[in-house]
């Protein structure tokens, strides 16, 4: 069997052998850009700008493109980033007429209650198979809250973070759960206990469940959430904030 060339590794190839300054400094600067926002998270700064300072530092460096290879091991991955995935805007009042213990009143609910935007991503394109990845991660990160019960606290997101682990190699979310160890052991540790039990949670919980990135959710906002939770092996964080949504 003829073995045909890849024609995007060579590429890439070739560019670091025709601008090896060019890419030195390319390097240089992500790393500091991944450096400088994660020492920021240390000290306390976890706004979405920060957050996104690192994703742009990562996503120059060969951890997004691993990630992608991996998630195309399997097919229904690989079709939604061939594909580039992205669905219509949501419109949240229409999802708020769907059954009450439906995926989409229940997301629609939540989004409405925390003052969230649903639609950040609207008109955003990818450029590469890494950079869609992350897009749409991103886009789905309010409804993998929902599915896996983990709340949007400190220590409910690094669960979610940790959830990610066993199911694909996410730079972000292994940052993430490094910088709140760190920071925790710093200054919070009365916080460590509850931290690592999260993360145990959030890791175990992903390593039972199917892929939730292979799901194309917003075709399926009329199911119920018990029904998705089912169907993945997802059995949900339960906390104070699930009676407020519906559940």
């Amino acid at each position: 069997m003829q073995v045909k060339p890849n024609l995007s590794a060579n590429l890439d190839v070739q560019r670091q052998i025709q601008y090896p300054v060019s890419n030195g400094f390319k390097s240089f600067f992500a790393r500091l850009t991944i450096f400088k926002s994660f020492v920021s998270m240390l000290l306390g700064d976890n706004s979405l700008q920060t957050v996104g300072d690192m994703v742009d530092g990562l996503l120059q460096t060969p951890a997004y493109d691993l990630t992608a290879q991996h998630l195309k091991q399997y097919p229904a991955c690989a079709a939604l980033i061939c594909d580039r995935y992205i669905p219509p805007a949501h419109d949240l009042e229409a999802l708020l007429t769907y059954p009450q213990d439906s995926l989409g009143c229940i997301y629609a609910a939540t989004m409405k209650k925390a003052g969230f935007d649903p639609n950040l991503h609207a008109g955003m394109a990818a450029e590469s198979d890494a950079h869609y990845v992350e897009l749409r991660l991103s886009q789905t990160h309010d409804i993998w809250h929902i599915v896996t019960g983990f709340d949007t606290s400190p220590i409910g997101e690094i669960g979610l973070q940790a959830f990610h682990l066993p199911q694909f190699p996410y730079p972000l979310a292994t940052m993430l759960v490094a910088n709140s160890l760190i920071s925790s052991t710093l200054f919070a540790p009365q916080e460590l206990p509850q931290l690592l039990m999260s993360i145990t949670q959030g890791f175990q919980m992903g390593k039972s469940a199917k892929s939730l990135f292979a799901q194309k959710w917003e075709e399926g906002w009329e199911k119920p959430l018990t029904q998705w939770q089912t169907e993945l092996n997802i059995q949900p964080i339960r906390n104070s904030a699930d009676e407020s949504v519906g559940r």
